[in-house]
């Protein structure tokens, strides 16, 4: 079953048809919006600032979205996928944007909407990366930009799809 923990006082809060896998970890000052889904191993730990997380966003496998203390919270947008092992850390992701598997969004860093994060790559603390880039590399660099082809195929459909699969298992 499924984790959640009162931190503090502050629980977390769920928006409607939600999927949590059996052994995801979610602790305090978290809210969802709808249609989320949270996936095996990932932790989601609002314990030392809030984590908001919009519609449609899903929590791939052994992700950690975390915030830091009095600091940054964690915020998430609509439409958003954070990759398998990925950390999303006291950070700003905007609406319709994918963190590729394995990548590391560090604190005060703002993605902006209709973005991607590549796979592996590392956005150092404070990294503003505008709206319509494709960032990748250690440190995460502008590659390019994004085209409509890439926001339908790989945001759009990931989010789409996990949509889906989250229904296989509820």
């Amino acid at each position: 079953m499924t984790t959640i923990k009162t931190v503090l006082g502050k629980k977390p809060r769920f928006g409607n048809n939600i999927f949590l896998a059996e052994n995801s970890v979610i602790v305090g000052d978290v809210s969802f919006g709808d249609d989320c889904s949270v996936w095996f191993n990932a932790v989601i730990r609002g314990d030392v600032n809030a984590i908001r997380i919009g519609h449609r966003v899903n929590i791939q496998d052994g992700a950690v979205v975390h915030c830091t203390y009095k600091q940054f919270p964690t915020i998430l947008g609509d439409d958003v996928s954070v990759g398998h092992n990925a950390i999303v850390h006291g950070c700003t992701i905007e609406s319709q944007v994918l963190i590729g598997m394995g990548s590391i969004v560090m604190d005060g860093a703002v993605v902006a909407s209709q973005s991607i994060v590549a796979a592996g790559s590392v956005v150092t603390k404070g990294t503003q990366i505008p709206s319509g880039s494709v960032f990748a590399g250690v440190p995460a660099r502008k590659i390019q930009d994004l085209d409509k082809t890439r926001l339908e195929e790989d945001i759009i459909r990931t989010s789409k799809h996990y949509m889906k699969y989250s229904e296989w298992f509820k």
